[in-house]
């Protein structure tokens, strides 16, 4: 059963925040400056069956790392938007892209800069870490923490919600 209060029924898409929602908020730098990141394997895993049962998946992150891009791309994300300077535009370039319409789509952000988006969509998700403005919009907030899971709770439910969770593809890459 889901804690979510929303038609899962109707998601069709997820899109993503990385730092602070799939990576955690607090990032090493390497010795040249270029941020470092830790990731989730269990978001991997779901990320990945998301994927493979045709649901719409994208990456809409300020960051500009070829890690993040090779990482999400592996996956089986084919719409990552790096460098998003206004989140909003690279949303509706992902929505003129592949004509979801906002009510089946899920957006998960921790900030400032993924607020506009979070508004937008029809379901909003903030990890229990994610700054208080956004907190207060979203409308789940999830039990974890960002990099700790955000994106295998959501996933998991929606797919448990439609049936898809526990299916062959679920017990391979």
């Amino acid at each position: 059963m889901s804690t979510i209060n929303y038609d899962l029924t109707k998601i069709k898409a997820f899109v993503f925040d990385v730092d602070g929602v799939l990576s955690p908020d607090s990032i090493p730098l390497s010795p040249e400056g270029v941020p470092m990141r830790m990731v989730n394997i269990k978001d991997g895993y779901a990320l990945n069956l998301a994927a493979r049962h045709g649901y719409g998946l994208a990456i809409i992150t300020g960051g500009d790392t070829e890690a993040v891009r090779l990482r999400f791309e592996r996956l089986g994300i084919k719409h990552i938007y790096m460098k998003s300077h206004t989140k909003m535009n690279d949303f509706n370039d992902y929505i003129a892209k592949t004509g979801y319409k906002p009510e089946e789509i899920i957006y998960a952000g921790d900030d400032l800069p993924d607020y506009h988006v979070m508004q937008t969509v029809g379901l909003s998700v903030a990890p229990a870490d994610a700054a208080v403005e956004i907190r207060s919009i979203a409308k789940y907030i999830s039990h974890r923490k960002g990099g700790d899971g955000v994106a295998r709770d959501v996933i998991e439910q929606v797919m448990k919600t439609q049936g898809k969770w526990m299916g062959d593809e679920a017990f391979g890459w």
